[in-house]
């Protein structure tokens, strides 16, 4: 049950949205209130007939977008839809024929489609008209090295006092007493402050970590608040580390590798070879060749076996929500729980048996191959074709590039999260919608290299702030 409180906090911040429009310019008032919505507002799923939930990043799309209609209308008539933007339509538009497909009506697809086209459309869309520049970009990278700073004392506080926060300011537990008692680790907490469970909390510092010390060792940056940048790079690691997550710890060092290792080697290719391993496990989710005791063995030795045996356990349960979801292999078996296994007890009652722990077999399961690759290539394409056509690795370290390099990797980053989990982030829907932008500008100037240079070749490097 939600209360009130929350409710009204989320409700008001749509005007204090628009407010924020007249205060600032409009690229740092949209990063603002995504930042802001995403690491302060209540997590609430409040359901109304007929619109989407009310939740606190739909209430930040809401108010963005009355910002726009008022102060920037013509924003939105001068957008022009690219290639790079069909993954995203298609991503959106699915839930619609997965529920013809399975005879659960139009009013059930048209009410997915709402729902998910707030939830990921339009924070993709809003970095399409926003941020689709590498100043852009940069200020989004700043904002979200700030939110994690801004998070380490929250953080700090709830490793020694447990999860306690939105407790006390809201009035009841995120993610429940189940998600609280998950939260107890290593003889402390991990820390769930405004989000939905710890791990969203390990994952958004992983991912501020991981871009406060490429700004840092990039020059992008030098001082936030007249504080030099390495102590507070530092200071964040330090936090990173106490938020007691072990997949995220895994994943900040595979996004440190693949930076430095690509800048270093000139290509990026490393980060490639990451795609290709995650397209690869997906199509062999997909087709049910995925070897669980291999990736166990591995993940002990990487690992722990506590670890390891929660990751075999996720493998596990996929393995016959897998085999369900191929029976609707296109459109999946759209809402309503149909994607999910049940099995009859000993009363003979159908019992759902079903944990789904990652995203990937979520999206499968509903929305079949149709809904899991074009979710997969929203995300991946635009950080891939930036690497191609736009910018060569030897260029992620120029401070004008950096900021759109971190985050592009850090975005499929998220990705190979979500094969493990279903952390729902729309920070990054907004990510790959500037990357897309970017990558689509036309023609222009290379400020970096001072030549002309074609989007379409291999060796462009634009750094041009656009």
């Amino acid at each position: 049950m939600y209360s009130p409180i929350a409710l009204l906090v989320v409700i008001a911040w749509i005007p204090t949205v628009i407010y924020l429009f007249q205060r600032f310019p409009p690229q740092r008032a949209v990063i603002v209130s995504f930042i802001a919505g995403w690491l302060f507002l209540p997590v609430i799923n409040y359901t109304l007939p007929g619109i989407p939930d009310i939740t606190k990043m739909n209430a930040t799309c809401y108010g963005i977008l009355l910002a726009t209609v008022i102060y920037d209308a013509g924003r939105m008539t001068s957008f022009k839809l690219g290639w790079l933007d069909l993954p995203m339509l298609i991503w959106c538009l699915c839930p619609l024929p997965s529920s013809i497909a399975n005879d659960l009506g139009l009013y059930s697809g048209f009410s997915s489609v709402l729902d998910q086209t707030m939830t990921w459309g339009v924070p993709y869309f809003l970095g399409r008209i926003y941020l689709a520049n590498l100043m852009g970009l940069r200020q989004l990278a700043i904002g979200i090295f700030i939110g994690g700073l801004v998070y380490v004392p929250l953080c700090i506080y709830e490793v020694r006092m447990s999860p306690q926060l939105h407790l006390m300011i809201y009035g009841y537990y995120a993610g429940g007493v189940e998600y609280f008692l998950q939260s107890i680790r290593f003889g402390g907490y991990r820390p769930m402050v405004f989000m939905n469970h710890g791990l969203m909390v390990g994952a958004w510092m992983m991912t501020t970590t991981l871009t406060g010390i490429w700004l840092w060792k990039s020059g992008t940056i030098k001082h936030i608040w007249n504080i030099p940048v390495p102590r507070l790079v530092i200071v964040l690691l330090i936090t990173f580390v106490l938020c007691k997550s072990t997949g995220a710890y895994i994943l900040l060092v595979i996004g440190i590798v693949l930076l430095f290792s690509s800048t270093w080697l000139r290509t990026a290719i490393p980060v490639f070879l990451l795609i290709l391993g995650m397209s690869l496990y997906l199509y062999q989710g997909v087709t049910g060749s995925v070897s669980g005791e291999q990736i166990y063995d591995i993940a002990v030795k990487v690992t722990n076996e506590e670890r390891a045996q929660s990751l075999k356990f996720r493998l596990d349960q996929e393995i016959p929500l897998s085999e369900k979801a191929r029976q609707r292999i296109i459109f999946g078996w759209g809402g309503f729980g149909r994607n999910r296994v049940f099995t009859r007890d000993w009363k003979g009652d159908l019992v759902d048996n079903s944990i789904t722990d990652s995203l990937w077999i979520i999206v499968f399961g509903l929305n079949g191959l149709v809904g899991l690759v074009s979710i997969t290539a929203s995300m991946l394409l635009p950080p891939a074709s930036l690497f191609i056509f736009r910018y060569r690795a030897s260029y992620w370290f120029h401070p004008k590039v950096a900021p759109a390099a971190v985050l592009a990797v850090a975005l499929i980053l998220y990705m190979l999260d979500c094969i493990i989990n279903a952390m729902t982030n729309p920070v990054f829907a907004l990510i790959s919608g500037a990357i897309a932008g970017l990558v689509l500008k036309e023609e222009r100037t290379n400020q970096v290299t001072g030549k002309r240079l074609s989007a379409s070749r291999r060796s462009l490097a634009q750094a041009r702030l656009n």
